[in-house]
């Protein structure tokens, strides 16, 4: 069995700001229909069925996650989008609405959720 047939599996959760920037990534270097899409919204039976099959190869499961060569996995957004960039012949710098996801909403959302930890931390014991 070689490389050239298995194709890369990428597995998103709905409304998830992480696997948009990996969605970003593949649709701005053009790796979309090079990859097997495997999006969920949170709660489904799809939901159980992913986490199923993803608990016995990684060490956490969280989202997304890629399969990037047979039996190969990673959970980190920024590794995923560097092994697609790395195989586009791109940098992700280079990537304009990628760059503006970045710097822009997805920044902000780092940011509240920062704030929302934050204020938990503040709040009496129940």
């Amino acid at each position: 069995m070689t490389d050239t047939a298995f194709t890369p599996v990428v597995f998103l959760k709905a409304g998830c700001p992480f696997c948009l920037k990996v969605r970003l990534a593949l649709l701005e270097t053009g790796q979309l229909d090079q990859v097997v899409l495997r999006e969920f919204a949170p709660g489904t039976e799809e939901e159980t069925e992913i986490r199923d099959r993803l608990a016995p190869v990684v060490q956490k499961v969280s989202f997304p996650t890629a399969e990037l060569t047979p039996g190969v996995f990673t959970t980190e957004s920024d590794a995923i989008v560097a092994h697609f960039t790395e195989r586009a012949g791109v940098e992700p710098a280079a990537l304009p609405t990628y760059q503006s996801y970045l710097t822009g909403v997805f920044r902000s959302i780092q940011s509240l959720y920062r704030e929302t930890i934050e204020l938990k931390k503040r709040l009496p014991a129940a």
